[in-house]
C-alpha cells in the first residue's frame, strides 16, 4: 500500500483525459460541436485537468469558485485552492453559447477537449482588476504605496495576461482528448501524477520533496535539492515545460542541463528529473501555493520554497512566498486542506570565506564574501555574453547554456530586480 500523501481534495486523482473507445467517440462528437479557440494557458490547464494534476477540479471554474478562490483561497465548497483556473472567451463566442450546451475547445486547429457549459459569466475590466489585486499584488516595493497599477501593466506579465483576457468566462466540466506535444517532445520527463506516484512507490519513498524550476539549475538550486535529499526519501526536480515569457530559457535546454547536473553531482537513485505542462502565471506567493497544491497530486508532501519563489520584479517581499503558507485557511478536514507543506529555506549563496554553499542562517561573513545566485542574474550574464561569476554554476552546465545563447540570432533584454541582484540582502 502506498505511503505517499493523498491527492488533494479527497477524491483521488480526478483525471478528465479519455482513452480508447471513449476517446474516439468523443473526438467524433467534437467534430460537430461549436469550436472555441483557447489560449496557450488554457491548453496547459486542460492537460493538467486531463492527467489529474489539478485534482479535485473536473473543469474550469464557475463564478462562485472564481470569486472564492480570489478572496478566500478556497473553492465554493471550502476546498483549498489558491489561483483561478478559468476559461475566457470573446463576447462574440459567448453570444453563440448557451448554458447546458457542449462545445469543443480548440488551440491552433487542434481539438484539445469538449466542455459542458454549466455557466457563462461576464468579466469586466473591474472584475479583472479585482482578480489582479487579489492574486498578484504583494508586499514588495512595486505593490505598496499606490505603485501597483503604475507599473504592473508594463512590468508584471501575470497582470498583463489577466487584463488581456476576453470578455466572458465559461465554467463547467471537461473531457480532455489530447496531451498535446508533451509526450513526444519530452519522453521520460513529461510524467503524469499516476506515473510519479508509481516511481516513488517503486523506490519505497514516503517523504518526497519537490524543487520547482523555470530557470537553469544553478548552485543554489543544487544546494536546495541536496538539503531535501538529506531529510527526505527523495527529490522531484520538477521543471515547467509550458510557455514562459520572452528571455526565459526554453524547456528542452533546461531539462538537458538538469540531466548533466544529475549525472555528475547527484546520487541518481535519490532524484527524479521531470516536467509539467503549465504556462507560468507569475503569481508570486499565490503561485508558490499552486505549486504545492498540484505537487500533492504528484505524490509530493514537501515543497521547497526559497527566496522570491515565482517572483516578478519587486512586486513581492523576498520571503513572502514562504509567509503566505502561514496565512492560508485551515479547516481540519484533510480532504479540503493543503497537505503538501513548505520547506522554507533561507537566502542561499556561495561564500568564499566558508568555501562552500551557505545561507543567512549558517554563514557569519560579510556580504562581500558572498556570491549571490539567481536565475535572472545568470540569464542576464549569459544573454549579454558577459562573464559568469565563479561558483555560480557547474562548468559542464554553463558550457551547455553558453552553447544555447551562442545559437540565438536575436537577444532579449533581461531586467534585473532587487531580489535577483542581491542589493536588498
Amino acid at each position: 500500500m502506498s505511503k505517499l500523501v493523498a491527492p488533494h481534495g479527497g477524491k483521488g486523482l480526478v483525471c478528465a483525459l479519455l482513452e480508447g473507445s471513449e476517446l474516439e467517440a468523443e473526438k467524433s462528437k467534437a467534430a460537430g460541436l461549436q469550436q472555441i479557440e483557447i489560449s496557450a494557458r488554457a491548453k496547459g490547464d486542460l492537460i493538467m485537468l486531463g492527467i489529474g494534476g489539478f485534482s479535485p477540479l473536473a473543469g474550469f471554474m464557475k463564478k462562485a469558485d472564481w470569486k472564492n478562490v480570489c478572496e478566500k483561497f478556497q473553492l465554493a465548497d471550502g476546498t483549498f485552492w489558491p489561483v483561478p483556473i478559468t476559461l475566457d472567451i470573446t463576447s462574440g463566442d459567448a453570444a453563440k453559447v448557451k448554458e447546458g450546451q457542449e462545445v469543443a475547445l480548440v488551440r491552433k486547429g487542434k481539438v484539445f477537449a469538449t466542455m459542458l457549459v454549466e455557466e457563462k459569466y461576464e468579466m469586466t475590466d473591474t472584475d479583472k482588476k479585482w482578480e489582479c489585486e487579489k492574486v498578484f499584488m504583494g508586499h514588495g516595493e512595486d505593490s505598496v504605496d499606490g505603485k501597483f497599477w503604475k507599473v504592473a501593466m508594463e512590468d508584471h506579465p501575470g497582470v498583463k495576461m489577466v487584463m488581456a483576457q476576453k470578455e466572458f468566462n465559461l465554467g463547467g466540466p471537461v473531457k480532455v482528448l489530447s496531451e498535446g506535444e508533451y509526450p513526444a517532445e519530452y519522453p521520460g520527463v513529461y510524467l503524469k501524477p499516476a506515473e510519479t506516484r508509481k516511481m516513488f512507490d517503486d523506490r519505497g519513498w514516503a517523504n518526497v520533496a519537490a524543487l520547482q524550476l523555470r530557470n537553469p539549475m544553478h548552485r543554489s538550486h543544487e544546494y536546495l535539492a541536496k538539503i531535501a535529499v538529506e531529510v527526505c526519501d527523495g527529490v522531484l526536480i520538477h521543471s515547467l515545460i509550458g510557455n514562459l515569457k520572452p528571455g526565459d530559457i526554453p524547456a528542452h535546454v533546461r531539462v538537458e542541463a538538469i540531466d548533466i547536473l544529475i549525472d555528475k553531482y547527484f546520487v541518481k537513485e535519490n532524484v527524479i528529473n521531470a516536467g509539467y505542462p503549465l504556462d507560468m502565471r507569475y503569481a508570486g506567493p499565490r503561485e508558490a501555493l499552486l505549486h504545492a497544491t498540484f505537487r500533492q497530486n504528484y505524490g509530493v508532501n514537501n515543497m521547497l520554497i526559497g527566496r522570491d519563489h515565482a517572483g516578478v520584479g519587486d512586486f513581492y517581499g523576498l520571503f513572502e512566498a514562504q509567509e503566505i503558507f502561514d496565512r492560508i485557511p485551515f479547516t481540519g478536514d484533510p480532504a479540503k486542506d493543503l497537505l503538501c507543506k513548505p520547506m522554507k529555506i533561507d537566502w542561499t549563496f556561495y561564500c568564499t570565506e566558508c568555501d562552500g554553499m551557505a545561507s543567512l542562517r549558517t554563514c557569519p561573513h560579510k556580504k562581500e564574501s558572498r556570491v549571490i545566485l539567481s536565475g535572472t542574474k545568470l540569464r542576464k550574464a549569459l544573454s549579454e555574453g558577459g562573464p559568469v561569476p565563479d561558483h555560480f554554476g557547474r562548468e559542464e552546465v554553463l558550457v551547455h547554456l553558453k552553447k544555447y545563447y551562442a545559437s540565438l540570432t536575436e537577444k532579449v533584454e533581461v531586467k534585473m530586480q532587487g531580489a535577483a541582484s542581491g542589493d536588498n540582502m
